[in-house]
């Protein structure tokens, strides 16, 4: 299965973005490896919801669980977006 360019991209980024980040002053590099970690977190919400749209097309959660569940990771979207913006 092709992997989608996004997540090649990310990686592509990542890869570059790391070790530059490394010579960055101590008091710079917290928030770097911070934001690094929100937006894993964000790349991981992004498939749990995928995984989760799956489950209700396969009959695995009925509707109500599918519609609290998408809430639930609707919520730790605005969270953790507005985390990311604070950065």
């Amino acid at each position: 299965m092709k992997e989608s360019p996004i997540f090649t991209r990310t990686h592509d980024l990542l890869k570059w973005l790391l070790p530059a980040t490394r010579k960055f002053p101590r008091q710079y590099r917290y928030r770097n490896r911070q934001a690094e970690h929100l937006l894993q977190a964000d790349l991981a919400l992004a498939g749990l919801r995928k995984s989760l749209l799956l489950c209700y097309e396969l009959d695995l959660l009925s509707a109500g669980q599918y519609r609290h569940v998408s809430e639930l990771a609707q919520e730790v979207g605005r969270l953790l977006g507005g985390w990311r913006k604070g950065q």
